[in-house]
Formats: structure tokens, sequence, C-alpha cells
């Protein structure tokens, strides 16, 4: 059974592999969307291997929020550093700052979807023509609608219903001034993959994926960490549980779960048994029934 399941996680590389390369192949200017967690750090990996011995041929780009775990940025650095890429950073607080971006105001404030204008300039700014995302079948009813080369308007628009028929792993980079296309390496990954891969690999995970101790507030269902961003409401209070994050992004919406998994194989075992997506934790997406979708086609990863 063992054998399987690596077999199957080594065929889900050898695509993701075959992609990379194609891309580098039909685009001049192709990014790696970066933020820190495990499906880009599993991209970087194949990035890595595709190109092997040579180094990774582009920049990886993260869109910083502002809100950012801090164990996520000190990772962020060291990858980086290990890997010897050039590591293109966004600010968010830029585009407040210069008027281009409205910060939204209360106690569910969010920059979520500020990430948008800031990604789109980002992309224009460095001329990029393809942006690796780390999106996943599983993952998400709008991302589970991706290509695998994802064909972005001049606005950065996506159309679910106006994308390339990809047959025989035959792939349609053509493009109009202005255009650009979203790559998608993990396509048929789910999240069990890609924590085989992590443990197959021995790849490094920042610690917030691991079992802790925090201080969190239960909203919504949702165990928020403790931070100077997050404004408590009437009745509610700061406990300390023993929880672990599934997906890591701003601190604002990233909600961590009760776990005491701290082993990649308890961490495996938990992800087998669970029963609400990872991304059932994440409290912008909870926003409305197509909060992803909507989100997407205004150009969001």
């Amino acid at each position: 059974m063992q054998s399987y399941k690596l077999s199957h996680i080594r065929q889900l590389e050898s695509e993701s592999i075959f992609i990379f390369r194609e891309v580098a192949a039909q685009f001049e200017n192709p990014v790696l969307m970066f933020s820190g967690g495990k499906d880009s750090i599993t991209m970087a990996r194949l990035a890595q291997k595709a190109f092997w011995p040579g180094k990774i041929p582009f920049p990886f780009l993260h869109v910083d929020t502002g809100h950012n775990f801090p164990e996520t940025i000190e990772f962020r650095d060291q990858l980086m550093d290990d890997l010897g890429v050039e590591l293109i950073v966004a600010h968010v607080q830029d585009m407040i700052d210069a008027g281009k971006v409205r910060e939204e105001k209360g106690p569910n404030a969010s920059r979520n979807k500020l990430q948008i204008p800031t990604l789109l300039n980002a992309l224009e700014e460095h001329g990029f023509d393809a942006a690796f995302g780390g999106a996943r079948r599983d993952e998400e009813k709008a991302r589970a609608k991706e290509r695998f080369f994802s064909h972005r308007d001049e606005f950065g628009q996506w159309d679910p219903k106006n994308q390339r028929p990809e047959l025989w792993n035959l792939f349609n980079a053509r493009k109009s001034m202005g255009e650009h296309f979203r790559i998608f390496p993990l396509s048929n990954w789910t999240e069990m993959d890609v924590w085989q891969y992590i443990a197959a690999e021995e790849i490094d995970i920042p610690s917030l994926y691991r079992s802790h101790k925090r201080e969190v507030v239960e909203r919504d269902e949702v165990y928020l960490a403790k931070c100077e961003h997050i404004t408590l409401m009437d009745g509610e209070k700061y406990e300390e549980k023993q929880v672990r994050f599934r997906t890591i992004g701003d601190m604002t919406c990233t909600g961590a779960v009760l776990s005491d998994a701290h082993s990649m194989a308890e961490i495996i075992e938990e992800v087998a048994s669970a029963r609400i997506t990872e991304r059932g934790n994440r409290a912008d997406d909870k926003r409305s029934e197509a909060a992803m979708e909507e989100r997407k086609k205004e150009g969001y990863f």
C-alpha cells in the first residue's frame, strides 16, 4: 500500500514538473506566487527539481498583507536564501498609503480582498506574463474550475466559461497585449497528496502547521490567533488552546484547528480523518456562498 501511495505521488510530481518546464518554454517572464504555505512550499520544491541542476529561472512574488504570521515571514526569508531565488514583495500597505485601495473597517475587517489590486499592480509593474499559483482540485469549488493554464484578460479577470481546452497535455498560451495566465501545477493534487509529498521529500514546514499552544479567540466557529490587528467584540476573550493551522494566510481571517498533531505522521492521519476542508477555517470564505469565485473573477489568486 505504501509503495502504491508513493507511486501516485511521483506521478503527480512528474506531471507538475512537466507544467513548470512547459511554462518556461512558452512564456517570457513567469513568476511563482509564494505565500509561505504548504502548497507554495511544495511548488518551490517542484520548481527546484524541474530545473536541477540549474537554478530556478524565475523570481518568487509574495503579496504581503502586513498581517502575516511572524513565523511565516521568517520561514519565507530563510527558504529564499536556501533556494537562491529573487523574492519580490508587493505590500498591501503601499497601496493603502498611495490611496489606490481603501482599508476595511470594523471588527471583521480583512485585507484579503486588497491583495487583488496589489497583485495585479505587481504583475503589471514587472511585466509578468504567467504567474504560478497553488490551487488544488479539492481545495474550494471555484478553484476546482481552474485549468493548468488559466487565462486572465487585460484587467486580470478570470472568466470560468472562457478557458482553453487542455487535451493530450497540449496547452494554448496565446494571449493578447496586457493579458496573462495563472498556472496551477497542483491542479490534480489534494491536501493529502501535498502532505504525503512533503513527508516523502522531508521538506521543512513552518511551525504553524504543527500542534502548539497559542492564545486564540473563537469567532463564528473559527479560532483566530491573538494579534494586534484583531479587535475583540463584546463577550470575546482570548484563551490558550492546543492548536495548529491547516492553511496559512492573513492572521485576521486564518483560523486554527484544535489539534495535538505534531509529527508528520500525526498530521497526515488527522487530515485523513477530517470532515471539513482546510478552507472551512478561513473566515473570509464564509462571507458568502461564492466568496472565492467572486474574488477570483476580480483577479484573486
